[in-house]
């Protein structure tokens, strides 16, 4: 049992390389541009273990997403627990959480780009949705905190009470990511001009606040 158990981690651990391997290569050059192939040497795992394992590279692009997006939690953890942001108004909460956006439109550009290429790809590939719970449950979900502070400031009566909250939620969630992937994607149209990038996305959220604001 003590042997089985043995090569099974080795085994996880092998595919757990070509997952990282993946997620290097996809933020690099895009899911397109990479072989399957090319996944195989730089993880020194053959081709057809790759597929054996993964299915297609449809598989491995959803394991690497799902990778990425865990990582990035750990980046964010804890700081929506810290005495000093938990000391901040409700209002004050929901404005810093709202620039989380901001800061992976800043910090990790690359990864924004490929999340808009990864959306395509599910249309794309029609993969149903039974394939990406794993991936959905990765992705980055800031609600339970953004209730929390949207809470906080019903109590502190800086935060008005009249709204649907969770489709406020939703909307400029949407919006502030979709702006994101749009920004990173880059100008494409004669008149896009994107050099006041980060402004766009501040005045998203300075609309947010100003909705929100109880007078």
């Amino acid at each position: 049992m003590e042997n089985y158990n043995y090569q099974e981690n080795n085994k996880n651990k092998r595919f757990d390389k070509a997952i990282e391997v993946s997620a290097k290569l996809f933020l690099e050059q895009g899911i397109d541009e990479v072989k399957m192939t090319d996944i195989a040497n730089e993880s020194g795992i053959g081709v057809a273990t790759l597929y054996r394992y993964f299915g297609t590279k449809t598989g491995i692009a959803i394991a690497a997403m799902t990778y990425m997006w865990n990582d990035l939690k750990s980046m964010f953890s804890g700081i929506f627990e810290s005495d000093v942001f938990l000391k901040q108004s409700g209002l004050k909460q929901l404005k810093d959480l709202m620039r989380m956006f901001v800061v992976l439109y800043q910090a990790h550009p690359r990864f924004m780009k490929l999340l808009a290429e990864f959306d395509l790809l599910i249309i794309r590939e029609k993969i149903p949705k039974t394939s990406l719970r794993e991936y959905d449950h990765s992705v980055i979900d800031f609600y339970p905190v953004v209730e929390k502070a949207y809470i906080t400031g019903l109590s502190d009566g800086t935060i008005r009470d009249d709204i649907d909250f969770r489709l406020f939620y939703l909307s400029h969630a949407h919006a502030l990511m979709e702006l994101s992937k749009k920004l990173i994607q880059g100008e494409i149209l004669p008149s896009d001009d994107f050099s006041a990038a980060e402004k766009e996305l501040e005045m998203l959220i300075d609309a947010a606040v100003a909705y929100i604001r109880k007078e």
